[in-house]
């Protein structure tokens, strides 16, 4: 089956792409639903002493933290254990797709990541094997989200102007899964129980593997890629790999404060922010639905935007856009560091911060892709794509680390710090943006004054 593209087509595009899409749905679904939930648990009840003692491995995993960082208190603790774990399931898939071009095949890999999954999140009903449940969902993710793309690559042929279409239609189907996962999961896990909360994200994943190993037919082999000869990069191309992890500095650093709402935040906003809704209080949880519908929208609105300007010929930068994304970023969290200061914050408020947060977002993402993926020397274009990704492990790590200081330091001015780390972000930008662009595009003139 070395065309499925030829074989089934659906809505005008091969049949596997809704295979791949809701598979890897169901893996969005189980991966958002247990960030919904992990500092909650951990910090309301696993690291209880009544339970903290039971969990294997765990006396000697904080140990091991406190002897490279000192003293760590249960917060502290928790905000450290997310980081590494969230890190790791943006690191690991380097090794997945290592495992899917050379050891197993993509198949294979993706069934087994599957498994490994379903496995740790049901693993997760107990508290017991707490470790060994994170485990099992990192190394499982690892084989899963690289190999999932790359074979929806595989659907289409490279003149295929269908291509960045599906990629879209992809990306869409994959947010279905992290607009529902707080619904479901989190509000299982928050209003009924942990454990059945990520008993239903190890369900997801069955069903996910389910539908993969259904739809098998409709899926580009499983082969294991050629090895073949690599080609020499030049000295032009060697300066563009060192522009791009330039800018790979103020991303890593937007990303340890973009990605700190889905951990200590949730912490404060269970006690920090009024969600009673006429007399009804509002999950947590939920506020992930409404942070993945303002994404949705500010991307959207955001590409709009820019081809209204195109058309004028006023469309900015890509390292501008960057610019105004980073410093919107900041915005967000000075505007929450002010809002901490009420003794009880109005959730409208809190909605306000994700409303700025999000519609910066817009700003960033996009920009950033495009120029890894159009800028990188083509014989290494997809490596340094999965190095762009991979930069968010550091910034997990960044981030556990950064959660020693929310309790001495307090909410207004833990926020505070962050939106010193985005601004910092923005700032370097703006510093050394004619250095990064002369080494990416030496040809082009610079104009005075700056982006």
């Amino acid at each position: 089956m070395d065309e499925p593209a030829e074989q089934a087509q659906l809505f005008g595009h091969p049949r596997g792409l809704t295979v791949l899409a809701t598979t890897h749905l169901w893996e969005r679904f189980s991966f958002y639903g247990m960030q919904a939930l992990l500092m909650l648990y951990m910090t309301k009840y696993l690291l209880l002493p009544d339970h903290a003692q039971d969990v294997i491995g765990l006396r000697a995993f904080r140990s091991a933290l406190e002897s490279l960082f000192g003293p760590l208190t249960d917060l502290a603790f928790a905000a450290q254990t997310y980081g590494i774990y969230s890190g790791l399931i943006s690191g690991t898939p380097l090794l997945g797709a290592w495992l899917g071009d050379r050891v197993l095949g993509k198949r294979r890999t993706v069934t087994l990541g599957c498994l490994m999954m379903s496995a740790g999140h049901l693993t997760m009903a107990s508290e017991h094997l707490f470790l060994v449940a994170l485990s099992l969902i990192v190394l499982g993710a690892g084989g899963v989200i690289g190999n999932m793309y790359a074979q929806v690559g595989l659907l289409y042929s490279q003149e295929d102007h269908r291509r960045t279409r599906a990629f879209g239609i992809y990306l869409i189907t994959l947010n279905i899964g992290a607009l529902i996962a707080p619904l479901v999961i989190g509000t299982l896990g928050e209003k009924v129980s942990w454990h059945w909360g990520f008993g239903v994200a190890g369900i997801g994943m069955l069903i996910g593997l389910a539908t993969y190993l259904a739809g098998q037919r409709y899926l580009p082999s499983g082969d294991l890629a050629p090895r073949s000869v690599r080609q020499k990069l030049t000295r032009a191309e060697w300066r563009r790999i060192g522009a791009i992890l330039c800018l790979l500095v103020p991303y890593t650093l937007y990303n340890t404060a973009a990605l700190q709402p889905y951990g200590i935040m949730f912490v404060w906003a269970d006690t920090a922010v009024d969600r009673n809704i006429l007399g009804w209080e509002m999950p947590v949880t939920w506020m992930g639905t409404i942070d993945g519908l303002f994404t949705v929208a500010g991307v959207m609105i955001s590409s709009r935007l820019w081809i209204a300007m195109n058309k004028s010929r006023r469309e900015p930068h890509d390292f501008t856009k960057l610019v105004i994304g980073y410093g919107g970023i900041a915005l967000a969290f000075l505007l929450v560091a002010g809002f901490a200061l009420l003794p009880l914050v109005p959730i409208l408020l809190w909605i306000l911060f994700f409303f700025v947060f999000d519609f910066s977002f817009g700003w960033i993402e996009p920009p950033i892709q495009s120029l890894v993926s159009r800028d990188s020397p083509a014989s290494v274009n997809a490596t340094m794509m999965a190095i762009m990704q991979a930069s968010t492990m550091l910034s997990y790590f960044l981030l556990g680390w950064m959660g020693r200081f929310y309790e001495p330091l307090g909410a207004p001015l833990y926020w505070t710090l962050l939106a010193a780390v985005a601004g910092s972000a923005s700032l370097f930008m703006v510093v050394f943006h004619k250095p990064i662009l002369r080494l990416l595009e030496p040809e082009q003139e610079i104009k005075p004054g700056g982006l």
